[in-house]
């Protein structure tokens, strides 16, 4: 089965950073896009919220170079948690795991921002360029 996500949005907070037993890290953030349709003559915009996680080297990169405000693209997959709370009903979230995170514009702000340097093994799942019409094509 495939299970396949690519998704553009802004984060509307800075990722969280928690740590598994093993020790390896976990970021999590919220991205939002919005989607514009028309109803009857007047124009509405409806936004969505999305839930992502990501794990071990490239939640370490996330942790560090994003924050609330930036534009990126999301590849990953779709991951659905179950659970039952405390009062016995069965409750159910779906999120998207994180593979890949592409920063495609940075939150209007004063003054430069400090870049980190990532290991070799992030920066293959980490890129920060914009894109150029001549080098990339979205799928859609």
């Amino acid at each position: 089965m495939l299970n396949k996500v690519i998704i553009i949005g802004n984060l509307v907070r800075d990722p969280t950073i928690n740590y598994l037993p093993s020790g390896a890290q976990v970021a999590e953030f919220s991205i939002a896009y919005n989607v514009r349709f028309r109803v009857n003559e007047e124009w509405r915009d409806k936004t969505h919220f999305f839930d992502v996680r990501a794990y071990g080297k490239l939640a370490e990169g996330l942790g560090t170079r994003l924050s609330k405000g930036y534009t990126v693209v999301i590849e990953g997959r779709l991951s659905q948690d179950r659970w039952t709370d405390k009062e016995g009903k069965n409750q159910s979230k779906v999120r998207i795991i994180a593979e890949s995170v592409r920063i495609i514009r940075k939150p209007k702000m004063e003054g430069p921002i400090e870049e980190e340097i990532l290991p070799e093994d992030v920066e293959q799942s980490f890129e920060e360029r914009p894109f150029s019409s001549e080098e990339d094509e979205l799928p859609f």
